[in-house]
């Protein structure tokens, strides 16, 4: 099985391309959804993100608040690494399951879709890195249009994330995203079809 390592800055178009991909019989294993997980109410994960944060980070269903807690790690890089080393072990343990039970199953491309994915040092989980980059100029617009963020908002959330060159240096495939989808949809398209490619002399 050939793992994708699927990542991008902030309004890039991972979801997109995963979507693309997911289209063209690839699996998803998606890293936020995995996070939801790793702290649902009852889990080790999530009586540690309790008692290093507090009650409060607590919403009236019992589950963990992500934008409480998100409130007080975001401006916090103290609070924001503590959480890192609470949930990101978590979330691998069970990204490393899922990639092993898609094996077992006899699934051919697997791909895990991770904004964190170099930062949180999950690599070795993935036999390549497809990066999605947008410009800066392209995802600080989207995120004013998607997430109605004033320019000083969106400005602080791009500042707050690694950038495009230092991913560059991690990337095996890069998809350019400041075009249309139908440009979009053309990158993914050749990457594929270079990624069968490679999978067949592979098999030779």
């Amino acid at each position: 099985m050939r793992v994708i390592g699927l990542t991008g800055g902030i309004a890039s178009g991972k979801s997109l391309v995963s979507e693309q991909l997911a289209e063209r019989g690839a699996i998803v294993v998606n890293a936020d959804k995995v996070g939801h997980e790793a702290y649902r109410r009852g889990t080790e994960t999530y009586r540690a993100v309790v008692e290093a944060f507090g009650p409060e980070v607590v919403g009236p269903e019992g589950e963990i608040d992500r934008r409480a807690l998100g409130a007080k790690v975001f401006a916090d890089p103290e609070a924001r690494r503590r959480l890192e080393e609470i949930v990101w072990p978590a979330m691998r343990r069970m990204m490393e399951e899922r990639l092993a039970e898609l094996r077992a199953g006899g699934a051919q491309v697997a791909v895990l879709e991770a904004a964190l994915l170099i930062e949180a040092d999950w690599l070795p989980l993935v036999d390549e890195v497809w990066l999605v980059t947008a410009s800066p100029e392209t995802a600080r617009r989207r995120l004013m249009e998607r997430n109605g963020l004033s320019p000083e908002q969106a400005e602080e959330r791009l500042r707050a994330q690694l950038t495009n060159e230092k991913r560059r240096s991690y990337a095996d495939v890069i998809i350019e995203n400041d075009g249309s989808l139908e440009e979009l949809r053309r990158a993914v398209d050749e990457a594929w079809s270079k990624l069968e490619a490679r999978a067949g002399e592979v098999a030779r």
